[in-house]
């Protein structure tokens, strides 16, 4: 890997981790609001967040995998 492929990955991985650890501090939040409407719909959107979180790494790690 060059060093600006290192820094553009480095980046990237900056940018995924803070949009998880915002979306995952305001999950508690999101879970309460919703569970007030449904505990079925709470759980759903808990099981999505989650779910995300490792999706995006899945796609990340595909994708770089494809483009070695």
């Amino acid at each position: 890997m060059t060093g600006s492929s290192n820094r553009s990955s480095a980046i990237a991985a900056a940018i995924i981790l803070l949009v998880a650890g915002a979306v995952l501090y305001l999950m508690p939040t999101i879970v309460l609001s919703l569970g007030e409407i449904s505990p079925w719909l709470a759980a759903g959107a808990g099981i999505c967040i989650i779910l995300a979180f490792f999706l995006v790494f899945w796609l990340r790690a595909q994708y770089q995998r494809r483009h070695r």
